[in-house]
């Protein structure tokens, strides 16, 4: 069998998670998400942070040995899983439709209510889109298009670069495709 391992990465909110989904059913393949790996469980979520050797060995027991996967979010530059992949896509959407993508989001996840001026998450979350919003500046710690960009030149593997908004299965298709 071939391997297929496929990372699809970008900036929160730009649809990486959705794409790869989509991409791993379309190839008949498990999908992983790298926040499942980068954060241990919670309640709220994403407030603990993994150390990168208990990252990579939780992969390494589900899914790095296998010959087909894809994995959505970061990774890039998680150390020794750079060279697993055959292919990295890095999806850029512009940042009102991913900041709008975001609210969507997190307002399904976590309730509006919630969400709202007086609910419980409201300065989490507002903390969480101004982040998300300097993805193109760099200016706050973390992902960032400059530094995604930089980890993407350090790849010895093929990197398929998708912008805008297009229908998924336009960018399932280019991914296969990429992928064959």
């Amino acid at each position: 069998m071939r391997t297929q391992r496929i990372h699809i990465t970008g900036a929160s909110g730009a649809g990486s998670t959705t794409l790869a989904r989509a991409v791993a059913t379309a190839l008949g393949c498990p999908c992983h998400d790298s926040d499942d790996y980068f954060h241990r469980p919670s309640d709220p979520p994403y407030q603990t942070r993994r150390p990168l050797d208990e990252r990579l060995r939780l992969m390494e027991a589900i899914f790095l040995p296998l010959p087909k996967w894809v994995l959505s979010g970061g990774g890039i530059g998680w150390g020794t899983i750079d060279r697993l992949f055959d292919l990295v896509v890095f999806l850029y959407v512009p940042a009102p439709a991913r900041l709008e993508r975001l609210r969507v989001r997190e307002a399904r996840h976590f309730g509006a209510e919630a969400l709202a001026p007086g609910g419980g998450r409201h300065a989490e979350f507002e903390a969480f889109l101004d982040w998300a919003a300097h993805y193109d500046d760099g200016t706050r710690e973390g992902r960032s298009s400059a530094n995604q960009l930089a980890a993407l030149e350090k790849l010895t593997c093929p990197v398929l670069r998708l912008e805008g908004e297009r229908p998924i299965a336009e960018w399932v298709e280019a991914v296969v495709a990429a992928a064959a």
